[in-house]
């Protein structure tokens, strides 16, 4: 900081920023306490107790998309769609409902897997999933 010091009749041309600086602050602080605070809360509904284990462990319904478009239903080719809508009719009736899991060939055709899902969905079934088990084999 330079100070002018001896009276040559110069004045000082600098800014003053001390109250610019009080100013701020006390703004700054007016900021902070006004705010109000914040609380992110996540409503969950929670069951109430512990659920009971599962007794029985659903079937699992194996299905396998090849390639070439072929559809193989717990190991036995399926000849079309509507054949495969038949079983997930009589399939979907069942308590506890069966498990899909869905293995398609990594070059099988997006529409073939689509119409798979499309006709789960149609006869009600709830638990599918994809199994990917290229990963595991050497």
């Amino acid at each position: 900081m330079a100070m002018s010091v001896g009276g040559h009749g110069e004045e000082m041309c600098d800014i003053n920023t001390t109250p610019l600086i009080d100013v701020m602050l006390v703004l700054l602080v007016t900021l902070i306490v006004s705010l109000p605070i914040q609380t992110h809360a996540v409503k969950l509904d929670m069951p109430n107790g512990n659920p009971p284990p599962q007794t029985v462990r659903p079937e699992v319904i194996d299905i396998e998309i090849d390639f070439d478009g072929t559809i193989v239903y717990n190991n036995n080719p399926v000849p079309n769609l509507d054949t495969l809508e038949g079983y997930f009719r009589t399939e979907s009736q069942k308590d506890p409902q069966p498990e899909i899991h869905l293995r398609p060939d990594r070059r099988a055709k997006y529409d073939v897997v689509a119409r798979v899902l499309a006709a789960a969905q149609r006869n009600r079934m709830k638990k599918i999933g994809f199994v990917n088990v290229a990963e595991f084999k050497d």
